[in-house]
């Protein structure tokens, strides 16, 4: 850690039990921004349950325990306990990685990370008041912020059309790949996909939280086309519960999958790259995404990826996916059946696959962040 450098607090303390998504995003930052810049000073506050996944920070970085908060404490700790911190030590900028900030004192300029617009765009996607309090406070972070950082071009236009947010105050910091996520033996796989988790061979692999911005009621709709073609296809389902499940499993039980879809739930993130491996076809027909980094890892797995062709899943996978209407049940059918089927296509998308995801890393996400950083505090690049 830089001795008499400017300080940067980094607010990890938003990062759930069971790390995903933006969760993902904020662990690998920090990680990457300690490990590669060496001029400034990191106090990283975050709640028990994460101290652990932030250990190896020690020698690079101050790691405040903020103590087991439940949401709405920390929410009040943000508000009230957290600029008194960055001024009592001198902090010179506050990161706050996922839509929320300090809104009426903050001693310092603040940075925020809007990972997406979903709240605006998709708002039944979310329960009544964790949608009205994300609008809320988004929309205030965004006029409070010195710079916002999204992860994509698709999220800054969106940012701007929602919010009205200058363009020049929105950077894009694209997110990066854990090196974890690589092409892995096969056999070994499918073993660990049986023995942990109870999946059958060849599975189509659907990975997210279950909620229903993550279309599967349609995507279920295509396995029943699948399955009424003749296939033999299972499908396997890996995230924790979100709401409105009942939704998902009547639709489950009206198209008779029962015994064709399996529900894992959370898994760790360290057995995630031999699931994605063990697949046959990964399918991420969300509605909406600021990112879409479960299709970028498993393309960095070498797995086909059948996806969105909306929002920002077509400027993150590139011509190394399938890109189907989320909409269409039939066309998430077909495209699964040509990567299934067309040999000399599947070997085109898993090596595209690989070129396209070793052009994301953490490392750049942490180079064009630590820009920002420098742009808010005046420092020269």
């Amino acid at each position: 850690m830089a001795a008499g450098g400017p300080i940067i607090a980094f607010d990890a303390t938003s990062v759930p039990p069971n790390p995903a998504g933006a969760g993902t995003y904020t662990l690998n930052l920090a990680h990457a921004l300690a490990r590669n810049d060496k001029s400034h000073r990191y106090v990283v506050y975050a709640r028990r349950h994460s101290l652990a996944l932030l250990e190896s920070l020690a020698d690079d970085a101050t790691i405040v325990d903020v103590g087991d908060l439940p949401r709405w404490r920390r929410q009040l700790w943000e508000q009230a306990s957290l600029p008194l911190d960055l001024r009592r030590r001198k902090a010179s900028l506050l990161h706050s990685p996922h839509h929320t900030t300090p809104l009426l004192y903050c001693p310092c300029p603040r940075v925020v990370t809007v990972h997406d617009v979903t709240f605006f765009h998709l708002p039944d996607r979310y329960p009544a008041t964790r949608r009205l309090f994300f609008q809320l406070m988004t929309r205030l972070a965004a006029r409070r912020a010195a710079v916002l950082l999204v992860p994509s071009a698709s999220v800054r236009e969106d940012l701007h059309a929602f919010l009205r947010a200058p363009l020049e105050r929105i950077v894009v910091t694209y997110e990066g790949v854990d090196p974890s996520f690589r092409p892995l033996d096969r056999g070994e796989c499918v073993a660990l996909a049986r023995k942990r988790y109870g999946l059958p061979e060849g599975y189509l692999l659907s990975l997210g939280t279950r909620e229903p911005g993550k279309n599967r009621e349609v995507l279920l709709r295509a396995l029943r086309r699948l399955v009424d073609a003749g296939r033999d296809l299972p499908l396997a389902v890996v995230g924790q519960s979100g709401w409105r499940l009942k939704d998902e499993q009547r639709a489950v039980r009206d198209l008779g999958l029962g015994a064709r879809v399996h529900f894992t739930g959370y898994v760790p993130q360290s057995d995630l790259p031999a699931l994605y491996n063990a697949a046959s076809v990964f399918v991420f027909p969300s509605l909406y995404e600021g990112f879409g980094l479960p299709a970028l890892e498993a393309l960095a797995c070498g797995v086909p990826v059948v996806t969105s062709n909306v929002s920002a899943l077509p400027e993150v996978v590139g011509d190394a996916a399938l890109l189907v209407d989320p909409h269409e049940p039939q066309a998430i059918a077909d495209a699964i059946g040509r990567a299934l089927d067309d040999a000399g296509l599947r070997a085109l998308l898993v090596q595209a696959g690989l070129e396209r995801a070793a052009g994301f890393t953490w490392d750049a996400c942490a180079e064009a962040t630590l820009a920002a950083y420098r742009k808010v505090l005046g420092e020269e690049p």
